[in-house]
């Protein structure tokens, strides 16, 4: 049986509590199996330890028990086999944006010519659209710039595991769109594997292979896997009108809404994996007949958070 390119065994995180008071578990005895080349996606309200597991992943955090195994070895700290991007932007503001990509770049292949390394970093600014401001220092450029240039510098690196903490959400719907665009089409070309936080049920569909949804902290658990099991590749304007995109989201809004909160502090069912779910396998539900008018805007449908 070949093993997975990440697998995630028992993670808890737990914080200590002083004097009689109860620990805080944050989240209990999380599995998980993530395939080379996939892209996850990660929804859950706040508090529920999402970022908390990114961090573990990234090996900025250690979980109280359990571990992680990616490509054969534990995870122990960080490495430039895993690129991160945060939601705030992790820039060094004395250097400019280009300078920023470089830095990563050159961490990565040291050995590369100067020129090398700097047609690499450019071309990577250039896919999210900055290619006529990467000289400018973080200071002068807006915040969904100095994001764009973090992002820039994660894909530039070309990790094997690409974890990123909701990093569009600083960004306005336009510029959203071209960078998820930019991202598919990387990540199709790449195949590396991502990990992805977000609150925005949309863009998950959009982007990802499957959706692991989270019950409400704390205690909380990776209660379900949902298969997206719409075709590739995708587009927005188009990806509203397959008969499945409503019977997913309906089924990823109904769990968000309802039965986070249901299944919290419950355990997975004689299983330690989460529940795989797709809602396409089931008998069909007709599309709305007139979808609700956000949905067919720029501006994308966002779960309580």
């Amino acid at each position: 049986m070949t093993k997975p390119f990440l697998s995630i065994e028992g993670l808890t995180k737990r914080f200590s509590a002083k004097g009689k008071a109860e620990d805080l578990v944050v989240f209990d005895d999380v599995f998980l199996n993530i395939e080379q080349g996939e892209f996850v996606c990660i929804i859950g309200h706040s508090g529920c330890g999402k970022s908390t597991i990114l961090n573990i992943l990234a090996g900025l955090d250690e979980p109280t028990s359990g571990g992680v195994i990616m490509d054969g070895k534990e995870i122990a700290g960080p490495s430039l086999d895993r690129g991160v991007v945060f939601q705030n932007y992790s820039l060094l503001p004395w250097l400019s944006a280009l300078q920023n990509v470089i830095f990563g770049v050159k961490a990565r292949w040291p050995n590369w010519t100067k020129g090398k390394v700097e047609e690499h970093s450019r071309k990577y600014l250039e896919m999210v659209g900055l290619g006529a401001s990467m000289h400018r220092k973080p200071a002068q450029l807006s915040g969904g710039m100095r994001q764009r240039v973090s992002i820039a510098r994660a894909f530039a690196t070309q990790p094997k595991l690409l974890l990123l903490d909701e990093p569009f959400g600083a960004l306005d719907a336009l510029t959203r769109g071209v960078i998820q665009d930019e991202l598919i089409k990387i990540w199709s070309e790449s195949h590396q594997t991502v990990f992805m936080i977000t609150h925005d049920v949309d863009e998950a569909i959009l982007l990802a292979d499957r959706i692991l949804l989270m019950t409400n902290g704390p205690n909380a658990r990776v209660a379900e896997s949902v298969k997206v099991s719409l075709p590739r590749p995708r587009e927005r304007a188009q990806i509203i009108e397959h008969p499945g995109y409503y019977k997913i989201r309906n089924h990823l809004v109904n769990f968000l809404v309802k039965r986070s909160g249901e299944l919290a502090g419950t355990k997975n069912s004689d299983r330690q994996h989460p529940e795989n779910i797709d809602p396409l396998a089931e008998s069909p539900e007709p599309v709305p007949a007139d979808p609700p008018a956000r949905a067919k805007s720029d501006r994308p449908l966002r779960s309580v958070s």
